[in-house]
């Protein structure tokens, strides 16, 4: 039996090839595309994420700064392209993930130390390395609430703390936060800020923060990831060096005031087209 050619039918293009990112990259972007009610939101969208950085994402309102940490970290389905942890697909990768709404983020009928432990039992820790694990949170964080209460026992600041504590127990090789602190009082979110500052100098793990705050997403960051309106692309990609621990100083200092400067340039250009 012969195949028949058809002439006038052009065979599918062959998808594009994987190109890896340059040396130090964590996670890798390629590709990515995503519709919403047949509108493009990300068309063959490209990136590189570096290792062992703080990235903030910082781009006008609707160009899909939660949607696109929701599609690296797996909450949101993507239509086309291809993304690799450290070469690795999602599911042989340690994520956490700290939602903006800790309310409906913790499980209600759990009491706060349980919902900090459940990472670890469904990975099927032991009791005694559950305890230790959970023994290094309340030291990291200072905790100085009850951990044995309900989550709705707690202030919203004692809450997202928690929520953060359950993100690192598995000691993640990615952290997402999707606007931490958008819920939280000035007094809580500098108390945050500099418990996620001290993990990170710890441990070095790869942070991707969504913020709609400037300030906070420059004074955070390694690196500043500025998005353009959809359909949505990279603006610019700016590397901030001041060194940390960060304090109240860190804001008054020239680089940090020109690396806001710029940030703020480069976004009002992008809201103004």
């Amino acid at each position: 039996m012969h195949t028949v050619i058809n002439p006038m039918v052009e065979p599918d293009p062959a998808p594009p090839k994987f190109v890896p990112g340059p040396a130090g990259t964590h996670i890798t972007i390629r590709n990515l595309t995503k519709y919403f009610a047949g509108w493009p939101l990300y068309e063959n969208f490209n990136l590189d994420i570096p290792k062992n950085q703080i990235v903030s994402v910082f781009g006008p309102n609707g160009c899909g700064k939660s949607t696109l940490i929701n599609m690296i970290a797996g909450l949101i389905p993507i239509d086309n392209g291809e993304i690799l942890f450290d070469g690795k697909s999602l599911k042989d990768t340690n994520i956490g993930y700290v939602f903006q709404n800790y309310r409906e983020a913790m499980f209600p009928w759990m009491r706060t130390i349980d919902n900090i432990a459940y990472p670890l039992k469904l990975a099927g820790k032991s009791k005694g390395d559950v305890d230790q694990r959970l023994d290094e949170l309340v030291a990291s964080f200072d905790v100085k609430f009850d951990l044995n209460r309900y989550p709705y026992e707690l202030s919203g600041g004692q809450q997202q703390t928690a929520s953060i504590m359950r993100a690192l127990a598995p000691n993640p090789e990615v952290l997402f936060l999707d606007e931490p602190f958008s819920a939280l009082d000035f007094e809580m979110t500098l108390f945050i800020r500099e418990k996620l500052q001290d993990v990170f100098i710890k441990t070095g793990t790869t942070m991707l923060l969504v913020s709609h705050d400037l300030e906070e997403a420059v004074y955070l960051a390694d690196q500043i990831l500025l998005l353009t309106k959809r359909p949505t692309s990279v603006a610019e990609i700016l590397n901030y060096r001041d060194p940390r621990p960060r304090t109240v100083e860190t804001l008054s200092e020239p680089s940090f005031i020109a690396m806001k400067k710029r940030s703020l340039e480069i976004f009002q250009t992008e809201v103004r087209k």
